[in-house]
């Protein structure tokens, strides 16, 4: 066990040796012989740190409390209640069933019910217009930033926008994801084909109709991810009573930063250059030029990410000697070897971006169609609970001067 001097648990705890002993004789601190020939004992450094992490909730609870919600806010413990998606022992879970289960046979339109109803099945059927985008937004340099402009032009002009009974969140939400994809065709400057399932429509205006299947289990497989960063975005947005479009707008510009869905670029270059000079010198490349190894490692799946190995191993049945595919086996066993980092989504949707023949970007939309589905449902659910999400800052700087 990690252990502590007489002298280093007595000033962490800020008592005299005496009440030291009385800890470990209550059996507040565990206690151990000290160096062979000495008559020294160790104490459990955890014990001790808890110990005094009691002591001080008990003489400050308020600044306590404060610095418990302060590090919540960065990958701590939960800060609010959501019926949505839970990631419990290495598992992905939308509403109790298991994502990877799901991504084998569900539509992104039966899962999306699923997370924005509770009930898995279709949603409720919309008009012609609303599955497609009639309004003419300003047309984007990137297929990104299309999805920009629509969401601004339906939330400032659509007159169901705004729509508060439930039954119309619910149809609206879906207005929206088909908005989304309508773009997407319309930025690919193909006809829209309404009546076609989303990921088939997806599939046809990127012009790859043949790996329809791989963008749906991608498409699934990101569909939500617990309260992640753009999840929270929509949710505070929605709590101010924003459309659904804006919320949605909100979302999508939080995912837009490096260390959230910008980080499949950084997982696009590394495969990359794994195909032109070899998986360790790629490596070695990636880290000198972004300080980690993009595509790898996730904090909350020690174990490995499972959505990056259902979508690996779907890109492997599909085509098992295609370049990139090779390439990023030879990434993970060379990452895993020398890290003992496994993949994650990032490398996964990357592959799978190469693998169609899509510039590096298409992988970021691809995740934000995909998570579409869950930005909608948190902000349904931010919507439902009521209240505005509105926490108070705990003032550091100077004092009035």
């Amino acid at each position: 066990m990690s252990s502590l001097t007489t002298s280093q648990a007595c000033a962490a705890l800020g008592v005299k040796p005496a009440t030291l002993y009385a800890y470990v004789s209550r059996g507040l601190i565990r206690s151990e012989p000290g160096p062979a020939g000495t008559r020294e004992r160790r104490y459990h450094a955890g014990d001790v740190q808890a110990l005094a992490a009691r002591q001080a909730t008990r003489r400050d609870p308020q600044t306590a409390v404060q610095d418990a919600l302060q590090g919540s806010l960065n990958w701590g413990a939960p800060v609010l209640d959501s019926a949505l998606t839970a990631l419990t022992d290495g598992h992905l879970l939308y509403r109790g069933h298991d994502a990877l289960v799901l991504a084998e046979r569900a539509t992104v339109e039966e899962v999306a019910a699923l997370l924005w109803t509770g009930e898995q099945g279709q949603p409720a059927p919309l008009p012609l217009r609303a599955r497609l985008n009639l309004s003419r937004p300003q047309r984007g340099a990137s297929a990104l930033e299309a999805l920009g402009h629509a969401l601004t032009a339906a939330g400032a002009h659509d007159p169901a926008a705004l729509d508060a009974r439930p039954e119309a969140r619910v149809r609206h939400a879906a207005r929206t994801l088909n908005l989304l994809y309508a773009t997407a065709e319309r930025q690919a400057g193909v006809p829209p084909a309404p009546d076609l399932p989303l990921h088939e429509r997806l599939a046809r205006a990127w012009r790859v109709p043949g790996h329809a299947d791989l963008l749906r289990r991608a498409l699934v497989l990101l569909a939500d991810h617990e309260l992640n960063v753009s999840a929270f975005a929509a949710r505070v947005t929605a709590s101010s009573g924003a459309s659904l479009p804006h919320c949605t707008l909100a979302a999508l510009c939080a995912l837009q930063g490096p260390r959230h869905g910008l980080a499949s670029l950084h997982a696009h270059d590394l495969l990359q250059d794994t195909l032109a000079g070899g998986a360790g010198a790629a490596l070695r490349q990636a880290g000198r030029r972004t300080g980690h190894l993009p595509g790898f490692g996730h904090r909350l799946y020690p174990e490995g990410d499972p959505r990056a190995a259902a979508l690996l191993g779907a890109l492997t049945a599909a085509a098992p000697e295609a370049p990139v595919v090779q390439a990023a086996h030879a990434l993970q066993a060379a990452a895993l070897a020398e890290t003992g980092e496994r993949p994650n989504v990032d490398l996964a949707l990357a592959a799978l971006a190469h693998l169609l023949g899509r510039p590096a970007e298409d992988a970021v939309t691809l995740f934000a169609l995909a998570r579409a589905v869950g930005w909608l449902a948190h902000a349904l659910e931010a919507g439902q609970n009521g209240g505005l999400l509105r926490p108070r800052a705990r003032y550091v700087g100077p004092v009035r001067v």
